[in-house]
């Protein structure tokens, strides 16, 4: 997908100017307001009461690339703590790639000379590129993001700031210092007394023991909540992952790059999912909070995409039923890739089933407490008779296992969606609608049309779109076959 079809890259300084006359919360995440009188730097839907001049603003792609001119973070709104931009998603170039691993924490673990081996260009290309592109260098990048994790850290938690400091990826106390009073505009001490002061008068963001915490990820609204709930529930696997329906919450585990975390995210009508995280390494929050958003698609534009959708006149009652529906994403691309394998030619429920077994057979019987999906390497080698598969499933999920040893990383947003994709349907067994799937769940990739899925082709049988160009749902294509498939329950009383 070019990454040409993002609405977002092409947005003009006028244009921005009208969202932030209007406070438009749309857009908070999507661009950054730097001002240049006062030296900060706001989200456009900032309620400050005096909005600044024309003559004195310039615009952000990121808040890296505000705090690289010298700006400070607004107080009043926050502009550090809101949803991503969709526009990582939507580019499918280098430049996309790039947000995506470094959201994924990838700098945290790596140098910037193996984030552009792993690009394939040199290291000061990619400099290049980021700079042009965003306004800020990979390391910029990351460390507005470890600044934005310490400030969590801060907030959440009892740890001391020298703890903080090497959690959030800093190299040195100094170092922590001085970016949060730039960034900021106070001390760490000053931050955690604030913090404080908010707790004693309401109830958010609970503190508990090092490795425990509760934050707060936000979203833009509306979000399907109703619709998304008991679509994971349909989906989660025993031993990995639990939903419950009635209290509108997702547990899951989650492996992380120092060790494995637990998730229990709570969904609400708030603009924000409730997540409370058990870490065992607290340096993981990042990567963590990176899972979470791209496991509920936290990070979308659901007004834009359902503007889009409605231009389709068929889908548009379904659109209307079902604001902000979300196209999920994975916590962990390897068992979703094996979940697609499982799915080829069985029902979802007969996939989670066997899914289930697989979980057990390789790691033992199943427990009170939830454990990542098995990595490639004990699947490549793991006995599968006897689980309801028959040989030639066998050998295609073993075959996949064998080639993702040590590559598990690959199979999330930040990959290189086509060349794996390619990879993928060289395998015997594994055929387009596979890598589709696969694309638009394990990739985030948000413009996947799954062309020979049953349900959704019914659906759209159904609904009169067989042979219509779908075109006017780029670059949201994802989220129509979304809709098709919850659209399929009410045409033929199917789930």
């Amino acid at each position: 997908m070019p990454a040409s079809t993002s609405p977002y890259a092409d947005l003009s300084d006028d244009q921005c100017y009208r969202a932030l006359k209007a406070r438009d919360r749309r857009f908070d995440g999507v661009f950054i307001v730097g001002v240049r009188t006062t030296g900060i730097y706001c989200r456009p839907s900032c309620p400050t009461p005096v909005q600044p001049l024309r003559r004195n603003i310039d615009f952000f792609s990121t808040t890296a690339a505000a705090q690289r001119s010298g700006l400070r973070a607004c107080k009043r709104c926050r502009p550090d703590a809101v949803p991503g931009s969709p526009e990582w998603n939507l580019r499918d170039d280098l430049v996309g790639r790039a947000m995506r691993l470094i959201a994924r924490g990838w700098l945290d673990t790596h140098s910037v000379g193996e984030l552009a081996a792993e690009l394939a260009v040199t290291e000061r290309h990619l400099r290049r590129l980021m700079i042009e592109a965003v306004g800020a260098p990979p390391l910029s990048i990351a460390r507005a993001q470890r600044a934005q994790t310490a400030r969590v850290l801060i907030e959440t938690t009892p740890m001391s700031f020298t703890d903080v400091a090497f959690a959030a990826g800093f190299s040195s106390l100094r170092q922590f210092n001085d970016t949060i009073r730039a960034v900021f505009d106070a001390t760490p001490t000053a931050l955690r007394a604030a913090a404080e002061k908010r707790k004693a008068r309401a109830s958010g963001g609970a503190s508990g023991p090092t490795g425990q915490l509760s934050i707060r990820l936000p979203h833009r609204q509306p979000l399907a909540v109703g619709h998304l709930v008991p679509w994971w529930s349909k989906r989660v696997v025993a031993g990995v992952a639990d939903v419950d329906i009635e209290a509108r919450v997702i547990t899951t585990a989650l492996r992380l790059p120092r060790g494995m975390g637990l998730a229990r995210l709570t969904l609400g009508a708030d603009e924000w999912v409730q997540a409370d995280l058990e870490l065992d390494h607290i340096a993981d929050l990042a990567p963590a909070v990176a899972q979470c958003r791209a496991m509920l698609d936290l990070d979308a534009d659901p007004q834009e995409i359902d503007a889009t959708l409605r231009s389709l006149p068929a889908i548009r009652p379904f659109v209307d039923a079902l604001p902000g529906l979300r196209s999920p994403g994975s916590v962990d691309g390897f068992a979703t890739t094996i979940f697609a394998v499982l799915g080829q030619q069985r029902s979802v429920a007969a996939a989670r089933t066997i899914a289930g077994r697989i979980v057990e057979r390789v790691d033992g019987p199943l427990g009170e407490q939830l454990r990542p999906f098995p990595l490639p390497e004990s699947l490549a080698v793991a006995d599968l008779d006897g689980l309801g598969l028959n040989g030639r499933a066998i050998d295609t999920m073993r075959a996949v296992a064998e080639r993702f040893v040590g590559r598990s990383d690959e199979l999330a947003p930040g990959g290189d969606q086509h060349a794996i994709t390619d990879e993928l349907v060289s395998i015997k067994g594994i055929g387009p609608w596979t890598a589709n799937y696969i694309a638009m769940r394990v990739f985030s990739d948000p413009d996947v049309f799954l062309a020979g899925d049953l349900v959704a082709e019914r659906a759209a049988a159904g609904l009169g779109l067989e042979g219509i160009d779908l075109d006017a749902a780029r670059p949201w294509r994802s989220y129509l076959t979304h809709h098709l498939w919850a659209a399929s329950a009410s045409l033929k009383g199917t789930s």
